[in-house]
């Protein structure tokens, strides 16, 4: 019984860890895609669609990786309870 509780604890902490490290990239991604967008922005006003729109595609891209972390910790903690 005591083996079951440690891996079920071991599985909501990995979940947590996932997604701690799992969103610090793409935080730090997407704040570094903002800033150069509203720079290049500022610099370029007249190519403000295509500017915007490069900076929505490439926020989507970063956010995948955190949506993956997402989908691993909740599979960690579904599958920790069938255990």
């Amino acid at each position: 019984m005591d083996g079951i509780f440690y891996a079920k604890a071991a599985a909501f902490l990995g979940a947590a860890i996932v997604m701690g490290i799992g969103s610090l990239g793409p935080s730090v991604g997407q704040g570094l895609i903002g800033k150069s967008a509203c720079e290049n922005l500022g610099k370029y006003p007249k190519s403000s669609a295509q500017i915007s729109r490069t900076m929505l595609l490439a926020m989507a891209v970063v956010e995948s990786s955190a949506i993956y972390s997402l989908v691993i910790s909740i599979l960690l903690i579904v599958f920790s309870r069938t255990i």
